[in-house]
């Protein structure tokens, strides 16, 4: 979990109350956030990844002041209309589609200053933008930009520039391959023929996201008072969020907002969006979860503790709030704004012995065996995105995410060895061999605990995995046999379908040559998919 160091003198100023040392240490215990340390002037606090508007002095002390009831409710912020424009070209569509954007004048920048913009924007990198994959942010002075900006994809060879914190030109490629941020993140490019670039009216280069800034046009200093923001990414909501993060911090610096215009082809959307959301929320359901009785004042009161609006059963929730998905999310906050410590341990009126499932005890058997053999455990989501269960060029009934935040998790995977060849193809900038498995829940006809194994590497077959499935299933005191059979995914006459006792349990095989270039890879893939539910129940019935 990212660390955020803060100013003490800076905090108690924006909070707009000064604690005493005790007091200061446990509020910002309560508040949700781990206090790390306190060193004279210096306050280091690891904040939790769902709370990235607290990256930052700005952001924590805005927290940190509604907690301690200086402050209460909701903030509100703006942006200024401007003629600002911003062109976002089709290029960019398989590349990296997305950016939001904004305009921040009337700032005075000082060495503490420019030390804060800095952190807010790595750690953002880090925690919320997933080390830039998910998202990217770049600053520029906006004295040394011309609009209307472009934000279009180039071949590596025509992107010319000086790099932040170099003394040549370079190119894209060059870039990555000797720039220290070029080495560190060029993996994320690294596969594309064409890379992403802002590009001004007077055909300036300022960056190449996600890698980094231009040092003529992407250098903030103490003689900058206007700056342009940009955040690119693959789902705009994140990259808005992100920068509504941002704005709203520079605003707490006396920052003036301004909108800027994004032209995606005919659609126009003004950014950034720093309008409040509104969720409903069931009180007596808050009182169930929190085991407590509280009336609409009292949720009223906490919840503007925690920096909300309630009105009428809705909660009006600012802008920067990336975390708040469901209200349960909110009841969370209603408990720490009523305090942890006020809550009443209560011994259970049940008695009950617990013992592990047995399904688990298989699980974990099967899991052992496999990590003997070299193989590493993965854990990744059950939620998916339909175009990763595509590139398996089989047709499957996929359950599909109705209204999805995140188009990265709109479908629920129907079985594992895509999201095994997800992982491989995000990790090829690693050694090999590679060789992974994990067990987890699938969903088709219906949920089921399945296995997927994958083993890649220049030597990857057929016969590799199929030893290691013979000694999986020796250790279960089982047998089993493969019948030939065709799957879109396997190369054909190097799969077989799995049966034990009659039962279809899953299928292995070495994947089809299509499918490793569609996740990218360039080595041989073999591995194998069972049913571990069906499976479980055939060992704890021997």
């Amino acid at each position: 979990m990212p660390t955020v160091n803060l100013n003490k003198n800076e905090l108690e100023k924006l909070a707009g109350k000064k604690l005493s040392i005790d007091k200061l240490k446990d509020r910002i215990s309560m508040l949700g956030t781990d206090l790390e340390d306190i060193k004279g002037n210096e306050i280091i606090v690891e904040v939790f990844p769902d709370r990235p508007d607290m990256l930052s002095e700005q952001g924590f002390a805005r927290a940190f002041s509604s907690f301690i009831g200086v402050k209460k409710g909701l903030r509100e912020y703006k942006a200024k209309k401007s003629n600002y424009n911003l062109i976002i070209d089709d290029s960019v569509k398989n590349i990296r589609p997305f950016t939001s954007c904004a305009i921040v004048k009337n700032l005075k920048f000082d060495g503490e200053k420019i030390k804060q913009v800095i952190q807010i924007q790595e750690k953002l990198h880090v925690g919320y933008g997933r080390n830039r994959k998910k998202c990217a942010i770049g600053i520029y002075p906006l004295e040394k930009i011309k609009f209307p900006i472009h934000y279009r994809a180039l071949e590596p060879e025509k992107i010319i520039f000086t790099p932040l914190e170099s003394k040549r030109e370079m190119n894209g490629n060059e870039i990555l391959e000797k720039h220290p941020a070029g080495k560190e993140y060029g993996h994320l490019l690294k596969e594309k023929n064409k890379f992403p670039v802002f590009v001004d009216a007077g055909n300036n280069i300022l960056s190449m996201p996600p890698i980094i800034n231009s040092e003529n046009t992407g250098k903030i200093t103490g003689k900058t008072k206007e700056i342009f923001i940009e955040v690119s990414g693959f789902d705009y909501n994140v990259v808005s969020k992100c920068l509504s993060i941002i704005v709203c911090s520079l605003i707490d610096m006396k920052g003036i907002a301004y909108e800027i215009e994004l032209k995606y082809g005919n659609k126009k959307i003004t950014s950034p969006s720093l309008k409040p959301e509104s969720m409903k929320i069931d009180i007596n359901y808050a009182n169930k979860i929190l085991g407590l009785n509280l009336r609409e004042n009292d949720i009223k009161n906490y919840l503007e503790r925690m920096g909300y609006d309630y009105s009428k059963g809705k909660v009006i929730i600012p802008c920067y709030r990336t975390d708040i998905m469901h209200q349960a999310d909110i009841i969370e906050d209603i408990a720490i704004a009523y305090g942890y410590e006020n809550f009443k341990e209560e011994i259970p009126n049940v008695s009950t012995l617990g013992s592990e499932d047995e399904s688990e005890k298989f699980k974990r058997k099967i899991k052992d065996i496999l990590i003997g053999f070299g193989y590493l455990e993965c854990n990744s989501y059950n939620l998916i995105s339909g175009d990763v269960l595509n590139k398996m060029e089989i047709k499957m009934n996929n359950i599909k995410v109705l209204n999805p935040v995140n188009i990265d998790y709109n479908t629920l995977r129907s079985w594992m060895i895509p999201s095994l060849m997800k992982i491989l193809s995000e990790n090829k900038h690693h050694e090999y061999p590679q060789k992974i498995f994990e067990a987890g829940t699938a969903f088709e006809k219906e949920e089921s605990e399945n296995l997927g194994l994958l083993s890649c590497h220049a030597n990857a077959n057929f016969t590799e995995v199929k030893q290691i499935l013979d000694y999986m299933f020796n250790a279960l005191g089982l047998k089993y046999n493969l019948e030939e059979a065709e799957h879109d995914s396997f190369i054909k006459g190097r799969a077989g379908m799995i049966k034990c006792n009659g039962k279809k349990m899953g299928y292995i095989g070495e994947l089809h040559p299509k499918i490793i270039t569609n996740f990218n890879l360039e080595l041989p893939v073999a591995g194998f998919e069972i049913n571990l539910s069906e499976l479980s129940k055939l060992v704890i019935q021997y």
